[in-house]
């Protein structure tokens, strides 16, 4: 299984950004849950967001209402669209999937700057 983040860059506060998970390998992203994990240095790996299988969506409180998780099960791809960014949604976003995850990508850097 093979999970290839991507989309990540540096973005002024207030801007968007959307990061794109391509699955590979066998791994149905239709069957299974997915999500999207950040990590800001010195700080533990959260949960941003989460979609099931049954199409049942989880945020994280802080970006409630400015980011959306999707799929795309024929292309087997996860996105997370990112409006209304902040300083503090600085870091390194992985996405997931299992609902306790089982398989990680690498990792995308996202920097939003004040």
């Amino acid at each position: 299984v093979q999970l290839q983040a991507s989309g990540g860059g540096l973005v002024q506060a207030g801007g968007s950004l959307r990061l794109s998970c391509a699955a590979s390998g066998s791994i149905i992203i239709g069957i299974a849950t997915m999500g999207w994990y950040r990590q800001a240095p010195g700080t533990q790996r959260e949960l941003v967001a989460r979609i099931t299988s049954g199409g049942t969506t989880n945020y994280a409180d802080s970006v409630k209402g400015r980011f959306t998780i999707s799929r795309n099960n024929a292309e087997n791809t996860v996105y997370l669209q990112m409006n209304s960014l902040k300083p503090e949604d600085t870091g390194v976003y992985y996405c997931s999937a299992g609902f306790t995850p089982t398989y990680w990508g690498q990792g995308t850097q996202v920097t939003v700057s004040s």
